[in-house]
């Protein structure tokens, strides 16, 4: 245990990190407020991040009260293009937040999906676990259905694996392949492990490519799947515990007949626009046993 972790259980919790478990904003958004003097600890301005948070403080931010953290909670939501990822828009343009149903938590997103851009979009009530799933380092993968207008060179596609410079700004390997095409459009599978701001389209753009549509459809183990346009749905505990360690043990069942049952795991993604499943053949002929299985011995 850290010199930190051991204050934090003896005096209570930094409230940046506590603002950031509640759903408020990261633990760097955090500073900023209190750096703007926006959050205020039993009635008192908060002036530094090291002031701690006990059991029955009450802390408010630019007014409002903010309920302690919750267990932590993770949502899948398939956002729709036209809508910003933020919670306030300097623009006025219409936010994720602002459209999502009713009875969530307050919470944050796991990264960004541009304006125009559709697709899987995590979101999360502990700012913590956002940034922790944000970082490159974690090696998850974020997988893309993009549709292009323009040439396709599929050797400049496979060059990407190697990772690329576009004016100025270095990207790392990006794996890209060629699904589909129809005239002068074709759909490409793009996946990448540091997501920088607009990279795909950069990317594309560079490539002489224009990115008509955008897509993501997987970021880590979390896949879009048959989730309905501007649907949410929760992430089941079980889930969280396996991939992320979070959560508690299962508990077992009377008797000791082990856990609970798994839920189900989430759907695959949906396959290209124009692509064509093949179904097994209904008479296929079973599989042959393994070569080294040994066959029992005839009954004498």
């Amino acid at each position: 245990m850290s010199d930190e972790d051991e204050d934090d259980t003896q005096r209570g919790e930094r409230i940046a990190k506590w603002l950031a478990r509640a759903g408020v904003a990261s633990r760097r958004d955090a500073e900023k407020l209190i750096a703007e003097g926006k959050v205020k600890l039993n009635g008192k301005t908060v002036e530094t991040p090291a002031t701690f948070v006990a059991a029955g403080d009450k802390v408010a931010v630019e007014g409002k009260p903010v309920a302690a953290p919750e267990r932590t909670r993770l949502f899948r939501y398939h956002k729709p293009e036209g809508l910003v990822t933020t919670h306030r828009d300097p623009q006025g343009r219409p936010t994720v937040f602002e459209k999502l149903p009713p009875g969530l938590p307050r919470v944050v997103s796991i990264g960004r999906l541009d304006i125009t851009s559709e697709g899987l979009l995590l979101l999360t009530n502990d700012g913590a676990l956002a940034r922790r799933l944000e970082l490159p380092s974690n090696g998850w993968l974020r997988r893309y259905r993009v549709r292009v207008h323009g040439p396709v060179d599929e050797r400049a596609l496979a060059n990407l694996a190697r990772g690329i410079t576009v004016e100025g700004v270095s990207y790392g390997p990006i794996e890209a392949g060629l699904d589909s095409r129809q005239g002068a459009n074709a759909w490409l599978t793009v996946s990448l492990k540091e997501g920088k701001n607009r990279e795909v389209r950069r990317v594309m753009a560079h490539l002489g490519l224009q990115v008509t549509r955008l897509i993501r459809v997987a970021y880590g183990p979390f896949q879009l799947g048959a989730l309905p346009r501007a649907g949410v749905e929760e992430v089941h505990p079980r889930i969280l515990r396996d991939q992320l360690g979070i959560g508690e043990k299962p508990v077992r069942r009377r008797g000791g007949e082990g856990p609970a049952e798994a839920p189900p795991a989430p759907a695959p993604p949906a396959p290209p626009p124009g692509s064509r499943t093949i179904p097994r053949a209904r008479n296929a002929a079973p599989r042959r046993p393994h070569a080294n299985r040994r066959r029992p011995s005839p009954r004498s």
